[in-house]
């Protein structure tokens, strides 16, 4: 640890007021060190890391952190703030703040001393040593263990009897027992009662940080409540897997994360607490109650919903919720479930239908079935295969939507009803509104279902028996009988109103689907927007103003990755080293129709890029509209223009768009630089060099 961290690495005036200019103030210490070799490259690094998840957390602690190519050696800056800075923690603003800085590469010796701090930010004594401390080279010595804060002795004596990521706490009944005196009267052979044991999983997005304060929360938490607990750390160091010995006879799961949990089916069938990272350091006590409340309810869940906030499985990462997470935005995150799920087969058998067409023309769709007629040598025949093959992947659309929808409310339970639901929503003719509707009936009664308390000999054949034949005959009921001739009805009457657009009515609808794209760059709102469009040409016989719509959602999409690719390059300057090189990779995904490839701009200058972008592709929805472009395809981006209706004018209207978004980057960065340099050099500073770390500027407004 001793490389990691210095004096001059220590800053206990922290002078700085947004999360942005302390980040600066700290990563030009380590600049200054020779650890970061582009200061902007990185700092952008630490904002792309910032905008996934905040990094406050109770206590007065900001720990930015992120791993990246402009670091040649993990290493850590510390600063002390007198008046707090926001970094997003629940109780306020943050006097103690970590920028932690690890390499692309890093070795797993360094990431395990990195994390190793990071528990110890869940000690008390260490953070109140820190806020003490008057020397930095006290500050260093303290953070680098060499000089241990109150209480450490007996910390270190604990975590060396428990192991590294397991804590055992005895029940009391089992302590009083052991502790009692002998009074020579006979006792009664009573079996003490076994405690209650926990099995967790913690992992965060770079593995450095939250990953193991979490552990070491829970592990805290677990101690003062008495349970046994056994903590897994996906971290950056690789992870040790749990014992299934301990799986099996753990009576309760945590899942605390924010991406996916590695071999996640060892838990099937346990009650489980399934959530954000951050809620297990914030509210550890809280998470254990759950998990005991779920067994004691006798849910047997692999990662479901609870019905509560913060237990809520999300998205196909199955983000947990923090607390007071409203409704609409897990809703948000239970309809996303099924939107990412469904979208490879939109795009693989929207292809393989276009691709269909191109071979064999757009009567292709009449072509006997292949089963009973093909010939090697026709490529009519193979015309007929790519289209066929293209028409079954469709035909998974609806079920795979609802099915992940109910999947993301109730995890694998979901699942049996919410593919019934929606291969009934086809039967009747309901489409997706109809597939919607399904998966979300679909996972409220598996829930409705593992709240019913059951005896604990029944509670092995739940998941695989009683919860799929109650829901899915339910599910099957309100689908056939009550709600899906209605449903079907509403899906017929925004069909015949979208054939009925036309002129400025198109025009206005491209104009707010381009918006759509543009303004998350492939998060919730973009989605909506795509499913909208794909959700018209799902169908056999698609409408013209179904292709219409479908050509001006993928129009928008490829211009913000492309002007930001035209940006860097014909104004490099307004830009930092990293992002001239996603610059050159902005070329290839805009043109493929991935959005996400200004993601890293968004994140770096969001007030500037994100409206630059909107207006663009504003532009470009309105015009492919206008031009009357038409689009089979849901996906392929250039590679697809053979088979669009108008092709030049459809790329005539791309063009517009990038230049458009590109002119008002340029000049918004150009202005922003022109106020920025103004205000750091002030009135009498001819020579940036003299400016001092505390005048800088944060990365972005």
């Amino acid at each position: 640890m001793s490389d990691m961290t210095g004096a001059d690495l220590v800053d206990l005036d922290l002078s700085a007021d947004t999360k942005e200019a302390a980040a600066r103030a700290l990563a030009e210490r380590m600049a200054a060190r020779g650890r970061v070799t582009d200061l902007e490259g990185f700092l952008a690094d630490v904002a792309a890391r910032e905008a996934q998840l905040p990094t406050g957390l109770d206590g007065g602690i900001g720990i930015p952190h992120c791993r990246s190519e402009h670091v040649t050696a993990p290493t850590l800056a510390f600063g002390r703030s007198a008046r707090g800075i926001d970094f997003g923690a629940a109780d306020g603003p943050a006097d103690l703040v970590f920028l932690i800085a690890a390499p692309a590469g890093a070795d797993d010796a360094h990431l395990t001393i990195l994390s190793s701090l990071a528990r110890q930010l869940m000690n008390a004594e260490f953070t109140d040593a820190l806020r003490a401390v008057a020397d930095p080279a006290r500050a260093a010595a303290l953070i680098r263990g060499e000089e241990p804060a109150a209480g450490d002795e007996d910390s270190a004596e604990r975590a060396s009897a428990d192991g590294e990521d397991s804590v055992v706490a005895p029940a009391a009944a089992s302590a009083v027992a052991a502790t009692a005196p002998a009074t020579g009267e006979p006792q009664p052979s009573a079996a003490p009662e076994p405690p209650f044991r926990i099995v967790a999983v913690t992992s965060c997005p770079t593995g450095i940080a939250h990953t193991y304060m979490a552990a070491e929360s829970l592990e805290n938490a677990a101690r003062e409540a008495g349970v046994e607990i056994v903590v897994e750390t996906q971290g950056s160091a690789g992870f040790e897997r749990l014992d299934p010995e301990v799986i099996a006879a753990a009576d309760g799961v945590i899942l605390a994360h924010d991406v996916p949990v590695r071999e996640k089916d060892r838990f099937a069938g346990k009650p489980t607490v399934d959530t954000g990272v951050k809620a297990a350091v914030n509210r550890p006590g809280e998470l254990i109650g759950e998990v005991r409340a779920k067994a004691a309810r006798g849910g047997a869940t692999a990662g479901g919903a609870a019905g509560s906030a913060g237990t809520a499985a999300a998205t196909p990462v199955e983000r947990g919720g923090e607390p007071g997470e409203g409704y609409g935005t897990r809703l948000r995150k239970w309809l996303m479930s099924g939107v990412s799920y469904m979208v490879p087969f939109v795009a693989a058998g929207g292809l393989l239908i276009a691709l269909g067409f191109a071979i064999g023309g757009y009567e292709i769709d009449k072509a006997p079935s292949v089963t009973d007629h093909f010939a090697w040598a026709q490529a009519d025949s193979w015309a007929a295969l790519f289209f066929q093959i293209g028409g079954v992947a469709f035909a998974f659309l609806v079920p795979v939507l609802a099915g992940y929808i109910a999947y993301g409310m109730a995890d694998r339970p979901g699942l049996v009803p919410g593919f019934v639901g929606g291969s009934i929503a086809l039967t009747v003719n309901a489409g997706f509104l109809g597939g919607l509707a399904a998966g979300l009936i679909s996972g409220a009664v598996v829930l409705a279902v593992q709240r019913v308390r059951i005896p604990k000999a029944l509670r092995g054949i739940m998941p695989v028996v009683v919860i799929p034949l109650i829901s899915a005959a339910v599910v099957g009921f309100l689908m056939f009988v009550v709600i899906g001739k209605p449903i079907a009805s509403a899906q017929e009457a925004m069909t015949d109103w979208l054939d009925g657009l036309s002129g400025a009515n198109a025009v206005l609808l491209g104009a707010l689907l381009g918006l759509m794209m543009c303004f998350d760059l492939g998060g919730p709102v973009n989605k909506v927007a795509y499913t909208f469009a794909t959700a018209g040409i799902a169908v056999s016989d698609p409408s013209d103003s179904a292709m219409k719509i479908m050509a001006a959602v993928m129009a928008a999409g490829m211009v913000p990755p492309l002007a930001m690719a035209l940006a860097t390059t014909v104004r490099a300057r307004l830009f930092n080293a990293a992002e001239r090189e996603n610059g050159k990779a902005a070329w290839v995904l805009g043109a493929s129709f991935i959005s996400e490839g200004a993601i890293p701009f968004a994140a770096a200058d969001p007030l500037r890029v994100i409206p630059s972008s909107m207006v663009g592709g504003a532009v470009t929805g309105a015009l492919s509209m206008a031009f009357d472009a038409t689009l089979r395809a849901p996906h392929g981006g250039i590679f697809v223009v053979p088979l669009i209706g108008n092709p030049l004018l459809y790329l005539v209207a791309v063009a517009a768009g990038v230049c458009v978004t590109t002119a008002l980057v340029i000049v918004l960065k150009g202005l922003r630089k022109q106020a920025r340099d103004s205000v750091t050099r002030g009135p009498g500073d001819a020579d940036p060099s003299t400016r001092t770390p505390g005048a800088k500027q944060p990365v972005s407004a």
